[in-house]
This record gives C-alpha cells, structure tokens and sequence, in this order.
C-alpha cells in the first residue's frame, strides 16, 4: 500500500488556508458581536431610558410609579419601556390590569456598567 506524500509547499499552503479561514471566522465573529453591542447601546442612548435602568436597579416598578419618578407622561414612558423591552434589558409582569417592568440580567449588567461610570 503506497501512501501519498505531501510536499512541504503543499503543506504550508494548506497550513495558511486554515489560519485566514480562522482569522475570516475570528473577524465575522467580532463583527456580530459589535453588531449586536451597537443596537444595545442605541437601546440605552437616551437619558429617560439610563434613568429607567437606573430606577429598576432597586427593584421591580410599577408604570405609574415610574411616570412619577420621571415626572413624564404615562405614554411617553411607555415608548421608553417598549424600546427597553425590545432590547431584552427589562422584562414586564402583568398583574391584573398592571405592569411591572424588572431588569433582566443584560439590564442589570447595564446598570452596574452606568453607576461605576457615574460614581
């Protein structure tokens, strides 16, 4: 049984398609990531949202208490909770006929990103 040999060309050759298919898959990688950090980050980019996270990071929050914290309008709340919830940064609970918004574990990440930039 004959067994083929590979000449030390074909064999570096062969090594460099692997490292620039690793670095290809190494870059696309990055790329998502920064992808998906970029739409989070326009998610947090306003000031009523920062304050939201900040709020719900001492606890779960009823949307009438969080107009009253905010002195805003209960509809002008609501689009920011709605961007929020899109964004997986807080979850809601209803209750009845209420909502209660907490952070979720991105959100709470978020929180203690903004308050160690802050303190």
């Amino acid at each position: 049984m004959a067994v083929a040999k590979t000449s030390p060309k074909a064999a570096v050759a062969t090594k460099s398609a692997t490292s620039r298919a690793k670095a290809a898959k190494a870059s696309d990688n990055r790329f998502q990531q920064a992808k998906r950090a970029s739409i989070l980050l326009k998610h947090v980019s306003d000031p009523t949202r920062l304050q939201v996270i900040l709020i719900l990071s001492e606890g779960e929050r009823h949307v009438g208490a969080l107009c009253a914290q905010l002195s805003q309008s209960q509809p002008a709340v609501s689009h920011h909770l709605a961007l929020l919830r899109h964004g997986n940064i807080i979850a809601p609970r209803r209750q009845g006929k209420n909502n209660f918004y907490s952070l979720t574990e991105t959100g709470s990440e978020l929180a203690r990103v903004v308050k160690n930039l802050i303190a």
